[in-house]
């Protein structure tokens, strides 16, 4: 048994891997809370310890590691939702890359981090990303991620940290606590419309499963092979990519309902990249990984369950 803290463990990733490591493990989230309550029924936080904790508070984060002492801190915590990131740069720079520094300089020697960064800090390129590949991310978000991977490369050096880097690719499935692109186009459907309201159609992404993200996260945090001052850098996706516009037909099978589809100007991203998958060969062979599910099961799952906020469901109610 190993003591787990997943920061942002009541997210969208984050809440899916504490279910996997509650029943083996000794797992603390630390989460913010800035989406409102906790998302896990009363059964599964009986199982858990929470400390609502902003990463940027040293003071608050050093008497936890040094109350829970972890084995393993799996770091998830950030602001992900690129238009936020994109209108509040000084936000996303405090929570994704001081929020990190702070957790690394507090977190206890030896122990492993394993750091959740992004697909979106490669070069733009039309074939998938190997973990060599270039690196110039076009967004905000992605130049956060990659700041963060520099600072937990220095920080495993310095501070004997086992350090895995996870380069994870476009998540999908039940869930979602940001408004993205699917979650938005299942809470128009639910209300009702028939014209659907979408940005670009024509982007190429690697959608995993939410559940196969978590699932590689657990490797890479229970994964053997990651020596005192190593970073590991690993991606995480399927290989495979497909436009919004496959993925919309995807969801149109699984739905069975007749829908237009308008391209709304106000989601045009100006950031967005044609094409982005992942070389998946290294987690694979290092890790013991390889997905389990794939877009057509995230489509299904999305539609029947999809769990979506609030805020979300309102919108077009």
């Amino acid at each position: 048994m190993k003591r787990i803290i997943v920061t942002g463990g009541n997210g969208y990733v984050g809440r899916e891997l504490v279910r996997l490591l509650y029943g083996d493990h000794q797992v603390c989230i630390v989460d913010h809370l800035r989406g409102g309550g906790l998302r896990f029924r009363p059964d599964e936080t009986a199982k858990v310890s929470v400390a609502r904790i902003d990463i940027c508070d040293g003071d608050a984060l050093g008497k936890l590691f040094e109350e829970f002492v972890p084995d393993t801190i799996v770091h998830l915590a950030a602001i992900h939702y690129i238009p936020e990131c994109e209108e509040q740069p000084e936000a996303a720079v405090r929570t994704n890359v001081l929020g990190t520094v702070t957790l690394l300089s507090r977190a206890p020697e030896g122990c492993r981090i394993v750091f959740a960064s992004s697909g979106a800090v490669y070069k733009p390129d039309r074939l998938p990303h190997a973990e060599t590949s270039a690196q110039q991310p076009s967004d905000i978000y992605g130049l956060t991620k990659l700041h963060g991977e520099h600072y937990v490369a220095n920080f495993a050096r310095k501070r004997s940290l086992a350090a895995v880097v996870v380069r994870l690719f476009n998540v999908v499935g039940p869930g979602e606590t940001n408004p993205h692109l699917f979650p938005e186009l299942v809470a128009q459907l639910k209300a009702g419309r028939r014209t659907i309201q979408l940005g670009n159609l024509w982007p190429k992404r690697d959608y995993i499963h939410v559940r196969d993200a978590a699932r590689g996260f657990m490797k890479t945090a229970l994964g053997d092979g990651v020596a005192p001052g190593e970073c590991v850098t690993v991606n995480l996706g399927t290989s495979a990519a497909y436009s919004v516009s496959e993925v919309v037909e995807k969801l149109r099978a699984v739905c069975d309902i007749d829908f237009e589809i308008q391209q709304d100007a106000s989601r045009l991203r100006p950031v967005d990249r044609p094409f982005l998958a992942a070389d998946t060969s290294r987690m694979r062979s290092r890790f013991g990984w390889q997905p389990e599910l794939t877009v057509d099961d995230a489509m299904a799952d999305l539609w029947r369950d999809p769990e979506l906020t609030r805020a979300l469901t309102e919108r077009y109610l």
